[in-house]
């Protein structure tokens, strides 16, 4: 062992051994806090753990080690939950897989030239993405989606306990409904996919439910006309962004520091191992260990560490139809029109419609056609659709793994840095269980041998 090693060694060591036996046994000793009352740091403070980003995983991980003791300071660049944990589709959609799937490159093909689908690639000259989409299609294969579901079906089923557990005892009121959902389908073709996809959860221990067409009426009286839909009752509808702020209280009530409008650009390192972090405006904030949870952004400071994390910015839009004669139905069901790709979440006064996977770089620029693409398959599916304005149209960036399963873990040159990104359209459902994750690695030995899958070291380097 080198001495780049043992100094990053023994940085994650000393980290482990300043936490041992910290909890919630003494939370009661820590001062309370709120959001607001805290946002007090300085240049020369010194931490446990930064974490860096404010959307649901990094909230997530800065829960999960206040609780354990560790004093933490999550650094957010903008808003807490102001980017894709403010305007998601609020589904928590357990032990489905991933993206990568055999046939999605064809379909996908098929799709770039169809401006009614939910897939957009802005033609431009793009090397690094072009290269991301080739390696993408290497891991369209049935040997993936088995791979990546003996992942992702356990990792679901902890992730249902945990929102169980964290609205519970949390209290965190944000519309909270397990009740499960349902793909609804239009066409028989759509069906057999849905079914498919049925069949192979099934497989993983859940209990997905196929309906015909006239079940799927009795559920949902607003829908028009369908083929019929699969019930996956191993789900659960929310508010994200007053689960994901939610959270953030419960976090700072249990003493972790939370910062808005500060941006990272670097992680500080020296003999191997991160010593804090460098503010845009040149300030410093010491630390143990350094977790990025920055979704897409600023990936150029792993790539700085030695380690390419290959995701992509996946853009989704939303469009929030209020419930009203002139609106939306007062759906009894929350639901994902199959074919195209656009969930419909309940959310107290107005219906979420969200959807698309649009990839055109690191920018929010709203397209119209994407938004028509939703305002139209929500038409097509429920007839009483009326022309009330939305009370909000909006896009975010999603970040996409080439592999479709979430990168976290820590980096291999610079162990006490771990990374939680790439979790793509599974940010909420994945982000609390992603916290205890990183909380393993922070301050044990790292996680079950089935997480450890999970690690950026998959990818060399």
């Amino acid at each position: 062992m080198g001495e780049r090693d043992v100094d990053a060694a023994t940085a994650v060591s000393a980290l482990r051994l300043r936490y041992a036996g910290e909890g919630d046994s003494d939370a009661g000793d820590r001062r309370e806090h709120d959001v607001d009352a805290a946002m007090a740091v300085n240049a020369t403070s010194t931490f446990g753990v930064v974490v860096v980003g404010g959307g649901v995983v990094g909230v997530s991980v800065a829960y999960a080690l206040a609780r354990e003791g560790v004093e933490v300071v999550l650094l957010e660049r903008g808003r807490l939950a102001g980017e894709a944990s403010f305007g998601n589709a609020g589904t928590v959609s357990a032990g489905h897989p991933p993206l990568n799937k055999p046939g999605r490159v064809a379909q996908g093909v098929r799709q770039l030239s169809d401006p009614t689908s939910p897939l957009y690639v802005k033609p431009r000259w793009d090397p690094e993405l072009w290269r991301w989409l080739t390696r993408f299609a290497t891991y369209c294969t049935d040997a993936h989606v088995k791979s990546a579901m003996e992942v992702l079906a356990p990792m679901g089923m902890d992730s249902l306990r945990a929102f169980e557990d964290l609205v519970g005892r949390e209290g965190i009121d944000c519309g909270y409904h397990a009740d499960g959902y349902y793909a609804v389908c239009e066409t028989g073709d759509g069906l057999a996919d849905a079914v498919d996809e049925a069949e192979l959860i099934r497989r993983f221990g859940y209990k997905p439910e196929v309906l015909d067409a006239r079940a799927m009426g009795e559920v949902e009286p607003a829908l028009a006309p369908v083929a019929g839909g699969v019930f996956y009752p191993e789900a659960a509808t929310l508010c994200p962004y007053d689960f994901t702020v939610g959270l953030a209280e419960a976090a700072a009530r249990h003493g972790a520091v939370l910062r808005e409008g500060v941006e990272v650009t670097d992680v500080l390192v020296g003999g191997g191992a991160a010593s804090g972090v460098r503010l845009s405006d040149g300030d410093e904030v010491g630390a143990d260990a350094v977790v990025l949870a920055t979704g897409p952004f600023s990936l150029a400071i792993a790539d700085r560490l030695g380690a390419a994390i290959p995701v992509q910015p996946g853009k989704g839009y939303h469009r929030d139809i209020p419930i009203s004669e002139a609106g939306a139905s007062d759906l009894r069901i929350a639901c994902v029109l199959h074919e195209a790709s656009v969930f419909c979440t309940p959310m107290s006064d107005f219906v979420r419609f969200a959807g698309t996977m649009e990839f055109s770089g690191l920018n929010h620029e709203m397209r119209p056609d994407r938004l028509a693409q939703i305002a139209r398959a929500a038409g097509r599916f429920f007839p009483a659709l009326g022309s009330a304005p939305p009370i909000s149209e909006w896009c975010g960036l999603r970040p996409v793994s080439v592999d479709g399963l979430p990168i976290v873990g820590p980096l291999p040159h610079v162990p006490n840095v771990v990374v939680a990104t790439g979790h793509g359209m599974l940010g909420l459902t994945l982000g609390p269980v992603s916290g205890d994750i990183v909380a393993d690695w922070v301050l044990r030995d790292g996680p079950v041998e089935l997480y450890r899958r999970l690690g950026p070291d998959r990818f060399g380097g």
